[in-house]
Formats: structure tokens, sequence, C-alpha cells
């Protein structure tokens, strides 16, 4: 037997793949999805150590055609859905068995399917059931539960017990207590717990009947409908000639002055013979095994079997172990079972519990002290939780960093970009790949050459000296345009709250020393934006009180420092591109008079 399932229901294919391969079938008993809500794709699944891949069709009519082995649909389509897509299998001949998953849907609807069933010659297992099972052989959906329960149950091989359930849970039950007390299942199948079931009780009783393999028969009913009737008439007029244990729960019903209305649809018992208590003695007058309480049913079917078994109707078999399934890896780790090195390491933020932690902060709490863009640059970057003015100082860097006008290069390339059509990530990118040693990225490089400098205990002039000779340029240091006399007002402003929070400055007055030094030399050698705020940045780690003299060692040696400059300068670069948008700027083309061809002479 092959299926095609309705639904992208992964973990119920993989179940079914997985019961297959325990079973030892060479091939999968789901031959393909049916799935209207995608376009045709392949979803890859386990076989065994292997993996394969399942067809998904967005149309049934393709499955049908291209899988014209598969006799079976198993449709967890909602109850909204339910109707039509069965209605559309129907149409197929090829189709003998539908087995309907879904919970509500209204018993009109039911009726209508189960008519055209039967006019078609289609059985319908449901709806409102978990499905069946034919160990060895086949199962539906999630019927068995998972692969340890299936083991436990024996429901790899088939065995001489054949059950009908109304409902899907108690048939696991079932296939548990048939294994523990008989050599197994041979078949269960569960007909659903609404008032129409698309089959019947006797349906499959009278299968059973005819199924050589099948010794003897369990019926587990339950209070409201008749249809157990029809098993007793049965048994009385010979039609089944096989043991019938058979036990209807809900006897507690009695116990209650007024009607009740179980878990099922159809578990209702409208009068006095729809009563379970009613039904078992029936049952029990018919020939029937009737336990006298749930709880003995095990008893009664481990007798029954015991009897067959001195007749020689049944002669147990030896046990062959299963082939052994592969466990999931996440099951496996949820059980504590593996550990396995990780791929990645992350220690600034946590996704997994109820609330979003930044460096074990929750955002709430975030909100809730109002910690600002600083305070969460923080906790995501350093993992501490900083001073109220180094959170600010960080928000007044990303504010004086955030643009510098459409010229400079990373500007100039983002707007290029944007006249060219791109979107705007491919637009960002364009300019922050622009920022480096000569653009934007001397924050690290000022930091590291001063700080080096200063612990040394070179004198200003010292240092500029030393690097004249080594000819290397000192970062942080010159500017293009502002000078001595025409002062950056960003450094202005920056230094006015520096020297007004920070707890000490060591290194910028250093660096300002050094700015004397390379003043006299040239106006324009001044310290610039991107040196103070490297300067000053060191002053804060060292200084704050939260970091160690290795800590701000490290942030400055990996890099931490050019991230102000990048984070802000975004800011101002995806300002560009918006702009270059709302202007309507075509296709930039720079003209010719701009431009100095030197080309070789002949």
């Amino acid at each position: 037997t092959r299926c095609i399932m309705w639904g992208l229901q992964s973990r119920a294919v993989q179940g079914m793949l997985d019961f297959d391969f325990v079973c030892s079938r060479k091939t999968p008993s789901v031959a393909a999805m049916v799935y209207p809500f995608s376009g045709d794709h392949k979803q890859k699944f386990y076989w065994g150590h292997k993996e394969i891949l399942i067809p998904v069709y967005k149309n049934m009519s393709d499955a049908m055609t291209k899988h014209n082995d598969a006799d079976v649909l198993i449709s967890f389509a909602s109850l909204r859905s339910a109707e039509e897509s069965t209605i559309e299998a129907m149409k197929y001949e090829q189709i003998r068995t539908i087995a309907i998953i879904a919970e509500g849907i209204p018993e009109s609807t039911t009726k209508k399917l189960n008519k055209l069933a039967q006019e078609k010659n289609i059985s319908i297992i449901g709806p409102a059931t978990v499905g069946g099972i034919k160990p060895g052989c086949f199962k539906i959906g999630n019927t068995g539960g998972m692969m340890d329960n299936i083991l436990s149950s024996k429901l790899y091989r088939a065995g001489s017990v054949a059950y009908v359930s109304r409902s899907g849970g108690m048939s696991n039950e079932l296939n548990n207590i048939i294994s523990r007390t008989t050599n197994g299942v041979c078949e269960g199948v569960a007909i659903g717990g609404d008032r129409y079931p698309g089959t019947t009780f006797m349906d499959h009783i009278l299968r059973y009947q005819n199924d050589m393999n099948v010794k003897m028969i369990v019926v587990l009913g339950e209070v409201g409908g008749t249809e157990e009737y029809d098993i007793c008439e049965a048994i009385k007029s010979g039609t089944i000639t096989k043991p019938v244990i058979a036990w209807c729960i809900g006897t507690c019903a009695t116990m209650f002055t007024s009607e009740v209305q179980f878990g099922h649809a159809g578990a209702c018992a409208n009068q006095a013979s729809e009563t379970a208590v009613v039904k078992n003695q029936a049952l029990a007058a018919a020939g029937a095994h009737v336990p006298c309480s749930f709880n003995e049913l095990n008893t009664k079917i481990r007798e029954v079997y015991n009897n067959l078994v001195e007749l020689r109707v049944v002669v147990p078999k030896e046990e062959v172990p299963p082939p052994t399934v592969p466990m999931d890896y996440s099951w496996a780790r949820e059980l504590g079972l593996i550990r396995k090195p990780a791929s990645f390491m992350s220690s600034i933020s946590d996704e997994r519990g109820q609330e979003l932690l930044y460096a074990g902060m929750p955002i709430s709490q975030v909100f809730k002290d109002d910690i600002g863009i600083g305070g969460v640059l923080g906790l995501l970057w350093f993992q501490k939780r900083l001073p109220e003015y180094a959170c600010k100082f960080f928000e007044h860097c990303l504010m004086m960093t955030a643009d510098h006008g459409p010229a400079v290069s990373g500007a100039h390339n983002t707007i290029v970009c944007a006249r060219a059509g791109k979107d705007l990530v491919s637009c960002l990118t364009s300019g922050l790949l622009t920022i480096g040693d000569r653009f934007g990225g001397a924050l690290d490089g000022a930091a590291r050459q001063f700080s080096a400098a200063y612990d040394k205990g070179l004198l200003p002039s010292e240092f500029v000296n030393e690097m004249r000779k080594k000819h290397q340029l000192i970062m942080g240091i010159g500017h293009r345009v502002k000078s001595l006399n025409n002062p950056d007002q960003r450094v202005v402003i920056l230094k006015e709250f520096v020297k007004t929070n920070f707890p000490s400055t060591p290194l910028l007055d250093y660096a300002l020393e050094v700015e004397k030094v390379t003043t006299a030399k040239k106006p324009n050698l001044i310290l610039n934006v991107d040196g103070f705020i490297g300067v000053a940045f060191v002053d804060l780690l060292r200084g704050c009180g939260c970091f160690t003299e290795e800590e701000a060692r490290e942030y400055v040696q990996i890099g931490a420092l050019n991230g102000v400059f990048v984070l802000g300068r975004s800011m101002g670069f995806i300002g560009h591109y918006l702009d270059q948008l709302r202007l309507k700027q075509g296709l930039y083309r720079h003209p010719w008079d701009d431009i100095s061809y030197v080309l070789p002479e002949d």
C-alpha cells in the first residue's frame, strides 16, 4: 500500500517512513504530498540513515497522475477544506481508502461524503481520527505514536489480534495492551469519534472475519450510538465466528443524574440502550468476551489468546529483532543522550526564552530603565551596563559621524549606486566598503598609535619624530578642509562633553599636546573627529571602572572603535539613498571634462 498525503505534515510523513523502515519495506509508503499553497517542489526526509526526496504537488491531479500506484489518501486538510479535497480525491478510480484526520466537520458534510464514498466503493476512515495501522505493512499518519512506542508495542511485525475502536488515543492503549498479552496486533483501526463515521465497527469486523491472519477481534466501543448491537446480531447469527473481546467505555455515565456529553461528538447517550452499561450487557449476552471493567480488559484478552494457543489456532513465532532506526538528533539531544560541539557561540543576546535578552538584560528592562541607544550598544558590544555618561558619549559619536555631505567617498558611492537603480542594501554596502584607513576608519588606528606612545612614556614631540622616522602617518591627525584657524565644530562639541563628564582624560590630553606639535608644522594637521573619538574612547574604556586594562586593550585591538563610525555613517548613507530616490535622479555618468585621459603615446 502506498498513499498520497494532503497537507504539508512533515512530522507525520517522517513517522510513516521510519515505520516503513523498521518494517523492512523496500519502498516508502508515502508516494507524494499535495499542498495547494505552494508550487511543485520536493521535501527531504530520512529513510533509515539515508536521505530521500518526496515530491510535493500544488495540484492533486498531478500527484494522482504521476503516482498511480497510490490507492490511499491521508487527508490532513482542515475542517474547512476537508470536504473539497475529499470530493476531489473520489474522482480518481485508483483511490480505495481515504483517511480524514480533521475534527469538527459538520455532520451534514460527513453524511454527504459517506454517501459519495458508498457510491464509489471507497472506504472512509474518520473524520476525527488518528487513523489505523497494519503492523509490518502500513500506518496512517501519526497512528502508533513515536518510534519508541512502536517498538515497545511490536507494531513492526504482524500479530494475530485485530481491533477496532472509536478513540484514536485509546487505540494506542490497545496497541500496548495487546502487545503485552498476545503475540501482537494484526490490524487496528480507529473509526473516529464523530456521530457518523465513514466506516463502522461492523465494516472492519467483517474484514477481520474474512482475514485468515486474524485469529481474534477486540472491540472498544463507548457510550452513545447503537453500532454495538449490530455486533451482537452478527455473533448470534454466526456471521462472526472468531472470538470477540468487547468493552464499551463510559460506564460512569449512569452515575450522573442528567445526560452527559463526553469528549467525542458521538459520545452521548440519548436513551438507555445507548449507555455503555446496557451495551456491555448485550455484548456479553450475545457471546462476546466482556470484562467486568476496563482494568480487566488485558486479563480477558490474555485469557482468550492463551486458549487459542492451547487449541493451536495461534502458533507463536520466534521474535525477530527489527532494523535499527536512527534516532533524530533533536529528540536524542532533548533526552540528553548525545552532545556535540556547537557551530556557533554567542554571548551577547538570547531569544530562546519568554523574553529577548541583551547581555542578560530583559528587553522590557531595557525600556523600563530607558538606557537608550548608547546603553544598548554597551550591552551588545561590551556586555556591560555602562554609566550614563558613557551611553551619552556613544550617542554623541553616532550623531557626529552620521554624515559629512555628499562629496566624501562613501556618500558618493552610495549616491552613484542609488542612481543606478540598486536596492537599499546594495547602496549601503557600496558606501560602507569605502571605509578604511583613508576614509573614516582611523578610529582604531588612532587609538592604537596614541595608546602605544602614551604607554611607552614618549613625549608628544618624540612620538611625532618617531612616526616621521618610520615614514608613517599619525592616524587621526589632519583634515582636508578644517584647520587650527577653522576648527571642526564636531570636535569642539565632543571635547566640551568629554571634559565635562569623563572622570579623567589622560590620553585625550596627550593627543591634544601632539596636536600642538603637528599644527606648528602645518595648521591643518589637527586632531580630527576620528582621532578625537579614538583617544576619548580609550579614556572611557580605561577610566569608567567597567573594564580591566586587558579588556580595554582587547576592544581596541579587535576593531570595536571603527564600529562607531560604521554604525553612525550608515544613517547618512541611507539618507543619501532615500534622497536620490526622492529627487528621482537618473543614472549617473561622470562628465568627460572632469577626466584626464592619459593614453600611451605611439
